[in-house]
């Protein structure tokens, strides 16, 4: 196995192909990173913007350049030396004619050769929920006919411009009483056809569609389509339903990604299954193409643990990492044969470690105070969970429900179904973390401890359900009959399908958008309610990672979490001034009152979005200070009042993406157009102004954070653009093309000025890219001391100890020493760059390892004597963050 010392993760799509990406791989080599992450590159729905809706999991999609511009990048990954590390996506794909397998699926419905691919319930018709009204009022309305589609030699349903095909069986209700000769043809090949023989019946098809045929015949059966009830008859004898798009919340017949009905849920733990969507991937690691791979959204899967058994039995040692979010002090399992995770934990542990702990209180009493009201964050999060199950999930708890009452009839218990269904809401909203993982062969001890702890916690909120509490655990626990196994099996696997997407819809996707105390804690993994954490528990977890996982990668950003990384930690910096954020916000509420109007006998928007706002905009604000705000309002605006609508229609409170409150919407758009208005320059001089010694503070936690993912146990992932400041909003801000050239000008200017003088122009960005590609020079040179080296807290003593993070890396005879700060924003009162002045540093030394010998300063181009004891303002004289490497 070849393990990565860093990876840059590049977006593919939005004007990013192979030939672009080819050109990328000289700067990716040159920053220093050992691996090429790419997103989703095989074919997805026409003109995706992401490639996770997948329609063929064996094919380079053509709209990147297909197999030749692959191979071209391919080949130049290799001659540089780089490695290819692919994010793959076996939980789902879409649910789109684009896809064969699912169009075959439509088509043939459970005799289909891919039926068994999609985790659909065969016991009804397939629900395709497109309509845009129930279907009987589109038949009214005269919005469907029959069509041939001429790309795929079918008949078919018409909606506009979609055409569902029909099963071969039911073409003679459509062409029977149609007396073109053609139309017999086509009749008596839909009549022996067989699923095994598609593509020939398809093509037969094709070939009698020519020329005048096509188009007599499609007059033809679009005038069948006007005989009374024949639309419906043949609806009717299909195996699928067509249905209105919002129905899909409360019956739908197949697992999909979250809430998205366009991404059907695929059942790789079926081995034939596994074998077609992993075909390709599996071949480009056989010959050596791929040398890594990402797995999405693992906690989608049926049995994550087998699944990646069997992965690994395929891809031997090939470097594997997961998508998985690690809640609090949650640990991988055991089992798992991985490297690690994509790394939100680490944004979370240093959120823990930059948040101004000794602020909690006082940021939560100006907090509240603004938006005049205590919030119970325990109670918002039920809450928002129980929206969830009740409304945006409620097919998915329908089901379960059935299947629960099934079991408890089998084990001859008197439960009712709606008692059942509340002992599994409270459950699941009971969980603190995505899921169990229990299989065949039940639940592990970790996880029936967990579920013991989330039964308590379930009993006290329903104490009248506590015996059908007990009975969804015995399930989830596999303790029933012998004859109940597989039922009970069944529905443990789907309870923990489930249990994870209320978890993310609950939290990221409504919580992190209705309590916005500290923007910068609503971050994917993160928990908006711990307001930072002793140091210790930061060393505590990081020497925990050279055991848990070494080779796990350590994110800042990707291209799902909810802001930049320097966004986040700018926002940080508002934790160690609380008084001073809270009497600006109040300023500038003053300021925008005019702005503010009623709705529902409310002011909206509403002290609490109001909050979220200057917030919002504090962390994407520009460094450039020389700009005219009217050019800064032209370049934020187009991103920010999406943003704005995006937020409020997360939140779930007034509006949503479903159920649109046009009414609310005008004000929270009449908002956010009057915030930017040219007219409105008085409040953006005085916010500019006051986010200065912010922005300063929070380019300093920047560069710390940088240290901190080059330094830490596990493997920095870069993802693309945030080598520079990355002061970006949530998708799909955070995917919008990057200005490559520039970063590649930068790093070529980079060695032949010194780290001095990059501080001192700290706009610019260099600073930070400067500091990754001595770093990642670092790492390269000494790959196993920063990945597998012990971790060792270093002692830091005097006044401002708490204001430093320091720490040792050993392996054998090497070392590296690591000193940051952290809570700068006093510290930095002076002057306005990025250098603390040495008198705020006082009496304040690390303590570092009696040994003898000289330390390499990679960060400041000079070397440090051991000494015993030395002074931070020497250790961090030039440049504001260090890396002593033994020589």
């Amino acid at each position: 196995m070849t393990t990565p010392t860093a990876t840059y993760r590049v977006q593919f799509r939005n004007g990013m192909g192979f030939a672009e990406a080819l050109r990328l791989v000289p700067y990716i080599k040159a920053l220093g990173a050992s691996h090429f992450y790419a997103s989703p590159i095989y074919v997805a729905t026409p003109g995706s913007t992401h490639g996770y809706d997948v329609t063929d999991h064996n094919h380079f999609d053509p709209e990147l350049g297909g197999d030749t511009g692959f191979a071209e990048l391919s080949a130049a990954l290799k001659a540089a030396g780089l490695g290819l590390m692919l994010d793959i996506v076996p939980n789902h794909m879409a649910a789109d004619f684009a896809n064969a397998w699912w169009h075959s699926v439509v088509e043939w419905g459970a005799d289909s050769p891919y039926a068994r691919h999609f985790d659909i319930d065969w016991r009804e018709p397939l629900t395709l929920p497109f309509l845009g009204q129930p279907f009987a009022d589109c038949l009214a309305a005269g919005e469907l006919s029959f069509g041939f589609d001429t790309e795929r030699g079918v008949l078919g349903l018409k909606y506009y411009e979609t055409i569902v095909p029909l099963h071969p069986s039911s073409y003679g209700m459509v062409l029977g009483e149609v007396t073109h000769p053609a139309s017999r043809e086509i009749a008596s090949r839909a009549e022996a056809a067989q699923p095994g023989g598609a593509d020939a019946f398809h093509a037969g098809i094709l070939a009698t569609l020519t020329g005048d045929t096509r188009e007599t015949l499609e007059a033809a059966v679009a005038e069948r389509a006007k005989t009374p009830g024949l639309l419906a008859a043949v609806h009717e004898a299909q195996r699928w339903r067509l249905n209105y798009w919002r129905e899909a919340r409360s019956h739908l017949s197949y697992r999909r990604f979250f809430e998205v009905t366009g991404l059907a849920g695929v059942r790789v733990e079926d081995l034939a299954v596994f074998e077609d969507v992993h075909r390709k991937t599996l071949d480009l690691v056989a010959d050596g193409t791929l040398d890594a791979l990402r797995i999405d959204h693992v906690d989608g899967l049926a049995d994550p643990g087998g699944y990646l058994k069997q992965l690994r039995s395929r891809i031997g040692d090939t470097w594997l990492v997961v998508e998985k979010i690690l809640e609090s002090s949650e640990t991988l399992p055991e089992d798992w044969a991985i490297e690690g995770t994509t790394g939100y934990e680490f944004i979370d542990a240093l959120a823990g470690v930059l948040v101004d702990q000794r602020q909690a209180d006082a940021f939560e009493d100006c907090y509240s105070a603004s938006i005049k009201t205590r919030v119970d964050l325990d109670a918002e999060r039920r809450q928002a969970k129980q929206q969830m199950l009740a409304v945006n999930f409620e097919t998915e708890m329908t089901g379960l429900t059935d299947r629960a009452a099934a079991l408890a009839d089998l084990e001859q218990l008197a439960l009712t179904a709606p008692d059942l269904r509340s002992a599994m809401a409270a459950l699941i909203t009971a969980f603190p973390v995505y899921r169990t993982y229990g299989n065949a062969e039940g639940q592990s001890q970790a996880d029936q401890a967990l579920l013991a702890e989330i039964a308590a916690d379930a009993t006290e909120q329903l104490p009248d359900c506590a015996e059908a509490i007990g009975f969804i655990v015995s399930l989830l626990k596999l303790e029933v009959s012998v004859s109940a196994k597989g039922a009970a099996l069944d529905f443990t696997v789907r309870f923990q399908q489930l249990s994870g997407p209320i978890m993310a819809k609950a939290l990221e996707d409504t919580l992190f958008y209705r309590r916005n105390r500290l923007l910068a804690l609503n971050e994917v993994g993160g928990d908006p309610q711990s307001f930072g954490r002793p140091l210790s528990s930061f060393h505590d977890t990081m020497a925990a990672r050279v055991t848990a996982q070494p080779e796990g990668l350590l994110a800042t950003s990707t291209h799902d979490t909810k802001r930049g990384e320097d966004a986040r930690a700018r926002l940080y910096a508002l934790s160690e001034a609380p008084a001073l954020w809270a009497e600006r916000v109040a300023r500038w509420r003053e300021m925008n009152a005019g702005l503010v109007k009623d709705f529902a006998g409310a002011p909206t928007p509403s002290a609490e979005l109001e909050w979220l706002v200057y917030q919002a905009l504090a962390g994407i604000w520009p460094l450039d200070s020389a700009a005219e705000i009217s050019a800064i309002l032209d370049d934020l605006r187009p991103r920010f009042l999406p943003y704005l609508t995006k937020v409020v229609r997360e939140a779930k409170q007034f509006t949503n993406w479903v159920d649109i409150d046009e009414g609310y919407e005008e004000i929270i758009d009449a908002f956010g157009a009057g915030l930017f208005d040219a007219q409105n320059a008085a409040f953006f001089a005085d916010f500019a102004e006051a986010l200065q010694p912010f922005m300063r503070a929070g380019a300093l936690n920047s560069l710390t954070q940088t240290v901190l993912k080059l330094t830490a146990p596990g493997i920095p992932d870069i993802y693309q653009g945030t080598e520079g400041w990355d002061f970006s909003l949530v998708d799909p801000d955070n995917r919008r093309p990057v200005d490559f050239d520039s970063h590649a000008r930068n790093l070529a200017a980079i060695p032949d000025m010194p780290m001095s003088a990059l501080v001192e122009g700290w706009h610019d960005g260099r600073i930070k890219q400067a500091l990754l590609h001595r770093g990642l020079a670092a790492r390269s040179e000494y790959p196993q001391l920063f990945t597998h080296g012990q971790y060792h807290p270093l002692e830091v003593t005097g006044d401002r100890s708490q204001h430093v993070i320091a720490f040792a890396r050993r392996q054998g005879s090497g070392s590296a020493m690591i000193i940051a700060p952290r809570w700068t924003f006093d510290l930095l009162k002076e002057g306005d760059g990025l250098s603390i002045p040495a008198g705020q540093w006082g009496d304040t030394a690390v303590m570092l390892p009696d040994e003898s010998g000289a330390l390499r300063n990679v960060f400041a181009d000079g070397e440090v004597r051991w000494q015993g004891r030395v002074p931070v303002a020497d250790l961090l004289a030039d440049v504001p963050v260090a890396l002593l490497m033994s020589r």
